[in-house]
């Protein structure tokens, strides 16, 4: 009798412990199924050669998808250059109107105007992954803020001949790409060290050049409806 009582205590007891737990993760479930922005929690794996916009796109998807928010349409914030009769493709013309929140619910800018004004909610605590979780930034080993962007401050294609965007994101070697910094922080207190999305160019486009400077190829993803 004493064990069998004893066993129900204990199977109480651990009931109670689990339960808190399983709310905690029914809601971080319900917030990343309707999430609208995320940082990847994984690039390519070949440096900035994403695949071109389409391939970049595709990893915004599946990461979604994972995440249990793939019936939402996903692209990557990423310009492009003009470049084969192709005209200039504006990162911000490529995202939907906005709002847009993290997978914890938290919004991130309420339009494109927001979102690139001073007054948007996107530094080290909100600009999250797709799984909730937070990217190293200054201070953190490894650091891997570097997010790869290819835009002005604005959000518009950097304009002039120089590559800001590893040819268009296909080059995994020679070139170069602008990068925004997810935690807002820099070597300096200035507006460039600042910026979530133009804050100075790579080195290079392979997974070891984006690294060299603090990256890991990384990209903001967007829900555009």
């Amino acid at each position: 009798m004493h064990t069998r009582i004893a066993v129900l205590f204990v199977g109480s007891v651990l009931l109670a412990a689990c339960a808190p737990r399983a709310s905690q993760e029914g809601a971080l479930s319900a917030a990343q199924k309707s999430m609208s922005f995320f940082v990847t929690s994984a690039g390519s794996g070949k440096g900035a050669d994403l695949g071109g916009l389409s391939g970049a796109d595709k990893i915004c998807q599946n990461l979604a998808q994972t995440a249990g928010s793939g019936s939402r349409t996903w692209h990557a914030y990423l310009s492009t250059s003009a470049a084969g009769g192709a005209p200039a493709v504006n990162a911000r013309d490529r995202i939907g109107a906005g709002p847009w929140h993290n997978a914890n619910g938290v919004v991130i800018a309420k339009s494109v105007a927001d979102l690139h004004s001073a007054a948007n909610n996107l530094n080290k605590q909100t600009a999250l992954t797709e799984k909730g979780g937070l990217v190293n930034g200054r201070g953190d080993t490894p650091n891997e803020h570097d997010i790869l962007t290819g835009s002005a401050p604005d959000g518009t294609a950097i304009p002039g001949t120089a590559d800001m965007t590893c040819s268009n994101w296909t080059s995994s070697g020679e070139g170069s790409a602008m990068l925004g910094h997810s935690d807002r922080m820099g070597l300096r207190d200035d507006e460039p060290s600042k910026s979530w999305n133009s804050s100075h160019p790579s080195r290079g486009c392979s997974q070891e050049s984006l690294r060299g400077t603090g990256g890991a190829g990384y990209f903001y993803c967007f829900a555009v409806n």
